[in-house]
C-alpha cells in the first residue's frame, strides 16, 4: 500500500490535468510556447503515473482493469472479475 500523501498528490495532479486540458490543447495548436511554459508543471499529462485504484501501487499495473497484479490476482480468485479464470494446462 502506498503512502497516502503519494496517492493524494496523484489525485491532485489528475484534477489539474483535467482543469488545464482544453487550454493546453489550444495553446499547442496555436504554437504559443511562451504561454504554455507559464502553466503549472503538474498540468502536463506526462507527469501522471498509472497507479492501482485500490492500493496506489505504481508497479505491476494492469491497464485494462486499473489495478495492480496482486490485487488483480486476489479479485480473480475471489470471483470478483467476471470472465477471468485461472489458467490450467
Amino acid at each position: 500500500m502506498s503512502k497516502k500523501s503519494i496517492v493524494a498528490r496523484q489525485i491532485k495532479r489528475e484534477k489539474m490535468v483535467a482543469k488545464y486540458a482544453d487550454l493546453r490543447a489550444k495553446l499547442k495548436a496555436e504554437g504559443n510556447w511562451d504561454e504554455l511554459d507559464k502553466l503549472p508543471k503538474n498540468s502536463s499529462k506526462v507527469r501522471l503515473k498509472n497507479r492501482c485504484q485500490l492500493t496506489g501501487r505504481p508497479k505491476g499495473y494492469i491497464r485494462r482493469f486499473g489495478v495492480s497484479r496482486y490485487v488483480f490476482r486476489m479479485m480473480a480468485l475471489d470471483g470478483k472479475l467476471p470472465g477471468v479464470t485461472k489458467a490450467s494446462w
